[in-house]
């Protein structure tokens, strides 16, 4: 069983995923983020709780309380394993600086996409994962209807301005009845939650400091 928690880092940190994209910065993030609290997100759950899809629920703030001991622990694993710009199988140099934590590192280079339990650039195994991030996805997935969640990977992205992940399918995981949580630390960001076709039109979702999304199941 493989559950995943996603921590992203704009200059400092921000994130996405499921066929999810990110980009900072921009007019259009300031657009996005006055139309935040409209109703393109409907409240559900727990106060501060939003819905975005089935399944996909927004955590306004949730992880600001923590973001002391969140940044310490992201300096922490990057001293051991420093963020990269990877490959992707077809050569496309990605914008977005990456590391892991935990069991397993989601890497990809020209043999293809896939977790690994060891570090591809120095061989070994990657940073354990921090108490603080066990604690924050556990208490995240908990408040989304997600019980009992633990993830064994952790994937630490870093968004400059001008960085993006294009929107795309996670298709590497185990168990898909397990949920991924992307929690946004830093600058805002733009993220584009897709639906289940390509068809589909996308929600966009202005993230801003100490957000958590929780989606899956």
């Amino acid at each position: 069983m493989r559950s995943t928690l996603e921590l992203y880092a704009n200059g400092a940190s921000s994130g996405c995923l499921l066929r999810g994209a990110m980009s900072s910065g921009g007019d259009e993030m300031k657009r996005l983020r006055d139309r935040a609290t409209g109703d393109l997100l409907a409240p559900v759950g727990p106060s501060g709780a939003e819905h975005l899809a089935e399944g996909a629920v927004l955590l306004r703030g949730f992880a600001a309380p923590a973001q002391t001991i969140l940044l310490a622990a992201i300096r922490e694993v990057v001293a051991r394993a420093p963020f990269r710009h990877m490959v992707t199988p077809g050569g496309f140099r990605m914008s977005v600086a990456m590391t892991n934590c935990g069991a397993l590192g989601w890497v990809t280079d020209r043999k293809g996409y896939r977790y690994d339990s060891v570090d591809p650039q120095n061989g070994e195994p990657w940073p354990r994962m921090p108490d603080a991030f066990l604690k924050l996805a556990r208490d995240a997935a908990s408040h989304a209807g997600f019980s009992d969640f633990v993830p064994d990977a952790c994937l630490i992205n870093r968004y400059e301005p001008g960085a993006k992940l294009s929107l795309h399918q996670d298709k590497n995981e185990v168990d898909f009845g397990e949920p991924i949580l992307s929690v946004s630390l830093g600058i805002p960001a733009v993220f584009l939650f897709g639906g289940l076709n390509r068809g589909d039109k996308p929600i966009r979702v202005a993230l801003t400091h100490g957000d958590v999304v929780v989606w899956g199941g």
